[in-house]
């Protein structure tokens, strides 16, 4: 068996709006000017309090934890408004990819559990991973810890398993872990900070993506 390992924000939903607006949200209540969302988009991948603090390196603890609590406050909001979109194409890649006997499918994502499992059930997800790695429980990507549970979880060894995701983070983490690290050029990160990070392939797009997979299971 191979086990592939997708990312969340930014691979297989677009929540760039939502993750912006929730940031600036979080900086509002903290009495603090919003942020671009360039600025944002630059930590996505890192678990929230990690993020805040990467933004906001010479703030205190306090104002920390005010970003991050008005951050979730905000974010919980406005996802039971509306939620983030797959992007075009992620279906159909995991509809490819399941429709194998050889491969088991994980999540390793900065967002917590209960994020994710609102994912899932919006999108009837509840077969689909084997394990589900979230930053509740975990030192925030770059470190390899999500991807080694997950492979614990499957049963599979690193060099039988990618890691599939948007951000240098990604990238860091499947290197760490010893496996491979596919990244995909529409998310939040440009394709520099991939490569940076130790990409094996970029793909344009969810087509290439699975071409990618593809191969590299049939080697």
């Amino acid at each position: 068996m191979k086990l592939v390992v997708f990312d969340v924000d930014g691979t297989l939903v677009d929540s760039q709006r939502v993750i912006v607006a929730a940031m600036n949200a979080g900086f509002e209540q903290a009495g603090l000017a919003p942020l671009s969302p360039a600025q944002v988009l630059a930590i996505v991948g890192l678990s929230l309090p990690v993020a805040v603090a990467t933004l906001l390196p010479q703030a205190a603890p306090e104002v920390h934890r005010q970003v991050v609590e008005g951050y979730r406050a905000a974010f919980f909001h406005l996802r039971q408004q509306q939620e983030s979109p797959l992007y075009e194409g992620a279906l159909d890649c995991l509809d490819a990819l399941s429709g194998r006997d050889d491969v088991l499918l994980a999540i390793a994502t900065g967002k917590s559990r209960r994020g994710l499992d609102a994912l899932i059930e919006a999108h009837g997800w509840h077969h689909r991973f084997i394990s589900l790695q979230t930053a509740d429980h975990h030192p925030s990507k770059p470190h390899p810890a999500m991807l080694l549970a997950a492979l614990s979880e499957a049963g599979v060894d690193a060099p039988a398993a990618v890691m599939v995701g948007d951000t240098e983070f990604d990238m860091r983490m499947g290197v760490s872990a010893g496996v491979a690290s596919f990244g995909v050029g529409w998310g939040y990160h440009p394709r520099e900070r991939l490569a940076q990070g130790g990409a094996r392939i970029i793909a344009a797009d969810y087509p290439a993506l699975t071409r990618h997979l593809q191969e590299w299971l049939d080697e």
